[in-house]
């Protein structure tokens, strides 16, 4: 392999490596140990449906802050030939908010939820520029394979770090710790680090090509905040790409909301968080080699195919948690998701890549976490009120079906032949 071969290669892994870096905080964090704690600890005391109306909020502000600035601040990047810097400095401020958790006391739910919420703004944020990236890392007919590259990077790096955690939990005495409280607290620490340390990859090796008359300073903002208005026309001109994003919309709502709900769901049911928390992690083993699965299979018979089998199993695993009796139950949900999850994402992620002007990734990309991250406010807002409405949690999870029904009628009407101009650049 020559040596731009080989620099090509190392570039791919290293913008691969920041799914890695940033999984933890997904997994331990988000949908692990974040839920749990301010369930039972946070806001102790409080009836179970009160709590997850207030993780719901949380997680729906969040996304909220994300889906108002991403696309302008995406704009801006591309003027600028910024993708990298924004996401680095999204990452410092999810590194050091989760780091923050540590710090917060029994009782204290306000202020958790406000540190969670600014760590879901960076984590989310660098996410828009990580995938705005994509583009132009991967080569010709590389964007399914390479996109589900991070997906599997991200579900085994995620999955290492998590089985030490939740290791941590149920043998707090192995590791020297007073107790479960302990170590969830610093599994807290562990993510920041984690994070921190393998976004230096990135760092070092992914270079971001100045657009041609890339803009400066002041003249920048200006030049992006114009770009991000003209895209809204651009959107009505590539019908191919606004027809996805509200199909993307609609089933990524309900795929955002299993991945922060679920742990809750089952604390509501009454399981155990030792064993709600040991099935997130067999989510993440499966999720790996899946990821990788679904990239081949998108190459074969396309990125549509792989995303409709996904969303039929979500739906199957929506009827299946209404009448969910058992732990042993929600393992078998959980090894679901995991053979699906990813392999969504990962499809979705480089289906919408192959039909973007590959000149405005950045842009486009954050109109694309804008919905991806719009649709998540409503998702856990509505999965929390219909718990707290109907004081059942069971009738909750339903509302999520819709959803996935409604984004597979409206992916039906994409065609892809209209965007492939795009592939063939």
């Amino acid at each position: 392999m020559d040596v731009k071969g080989k620099a090509e290669r190392r570039s791919v892994y290293a913008w691969a490596m920041y799914d890695w870096a940033n999984s933890a905080f997904a997994t331990t964090v988000m949908a692990g140990f974040f839920p749990v704690m301010f369930k039972q600890y946070w806001s102790a005391g409080v009836a179970a449906t009160e709590s997850s109306l207030r993780l719901g909020m949380a997680n729906s502000l969040a996304s909220l802050l994300v889906a108002l600035f991403a696309p302008v601040i995406g704009a801006v990047a591309d003027r600028m030939g910024a993708r990298k810097g924004f996401l680095l400095v999204l990452a410092a401020l999810g590194v050091v908010a989760t780091g923050a958790l540590y710090l917060v006391a029994a009782g204290q739910w306000q202020v958790a939820a406000v540190v969670y919420v600014i760590a879901i703004v960076g984590f989310s944020g660098s996410i828009g520029f990580y995938d705005a990236l994509l583009p132009g890392i991967a080569g010709k007919g590389e964007l399914d394979r390479i996109s589900a590259l991070g997906f599997a990077l991200g579900y085994l790096g995620g999955a290492l770090l998590f089985a030490v955690n939740v290791l941590m939990v149920l043998h707090p005495e192995w590791f020297g710790l007073e107790g479960q409280l302990e170590a969830m607290r610093l599994s807290f620490l562990m993510v920041a680090l984690w994070w921190a340390v393998f976004t230096l990859p990135l760092v070092v090796w992914v270079r971001e090509p100045l657009p041609s008359g890339a803009d400066r300073g002041w003249q920048g903002v200006v030049a992006g905040l114009n770009q991000f208005i003209h895209t809204f026309e651009e959107l009505r001109r590539l019908r191919v790409v606004g027809t996805f994003l509200v199909a993307y919309w609609l089933y990524m709502d309900g795929v955002g909301t299993i991945m922060r709900m679920a742990i809750d769901y089952g604390l509501s049911l009454g399981f155990g968080p030792e064993g709600l928390l040991t099935a997130l992690l067999v989510t993440q083993a499966v999720g790996f080699p899946a990821a990788l699965a679904f990239g081949r299979l998108g190459e074969r018979w396309g990125p549509k195919a792989g995303i409709y089998i996904g969303l039929a199993v979500y739906t199957g695993v929506c009827l299946w948690a209404y009448d969910m009796r058992t732990e042993r139950e929600f393992y078998g949900l959980a090894i679901a998701v995991g053979l699906v999850q990813g392999g969504v994402q990962a499809l979705s992620r480089s289906l919408y890549a192959s039909i973007i002007p590959l000149d405005k990734s950045a842009e486009f990309f954050g109109f694309y976490n804008l919905l991806g991250r719009f649709a998540v406010i409503f998702g856990p807002l509505l999965m929390g009120w219909a718990g707290a409405v109907t004081g059942s949690s069971r009738l909750s999870v339903l509302t999520v079906v819709v959803l996935f029904a409604a984004g597979a009628w409206v992916l039906a009407r994409v065609d892809l032949g209209e965007g492939m101009w795009n592939r063939a650049q």
